[in-house]
């Protein structure tokens, strides 16, 4: 039986990468695939540029090979870290994805994100990560308390 790409470490990023998407489509509600894939590149690249370089460059080694690529696409390393670290300029940079699509919620979005990101990422990092936000956006990681119940 042949492979989808004829590479092991192709097919096996491409296997990762869709797991990721099934997991946020899961989080949020969505039967869309692409729209999971705008959610997960509008987050990433929100998070990717409040961070140093070197902090960036740990996330991505944790993404499976094919989002690591998506993480770095277009990044600007001396443009980094950008000052606007309120909450809403975070949230403002995830709608902007989204401009076309008035019902989605950008809290929504990146706290389905960060919870793929916390089950998929080794705790330390995670940890490192909000270590390096402002209070605002670090309570973007956790769940309030009722939606456990």
């Amino acid at each position: 039986m042949g492979t989808m790409t004829g590479l092991d470490v192709f097919d096996t990023t491409v296997h990762r990468s869709n797991a990721w998407l099934r997991d946020i489509m899961d989080e949020l509600g969505w039967e869309d695939r692409h729209k999971a894939y705008l959610a997960l590149r509008a987050t990433l690249h929100a998070l990717r540029d409040r961070l140093l370089p070197d902090e960036s460059v740990e996330l991505a080694a944790q993404l499976p090979m094919l989002l690591r690529g998506l993480y770095y696409e277009g990044w600007r390393p001396s443009k980094t870290p950008n000052k606007k670290r309120h909450k809403e300029e975070f949230l403002a940079s995830i709608l902007r994805y989204f401009e076309t699509d008035p019902g989605v919620d950008p809290e929504e979005v990146a706290r389905a994100i960060f919870r793929v990101l916390s089950k998929r990422i080794s705790s330390g990092e995670i940890q490192n990560v909000k270590h390096l936000f402002p209070a605002e956006l670090r309570e973007l990681w956790s769940e309030p308390v009722e939606q456990h119940a």
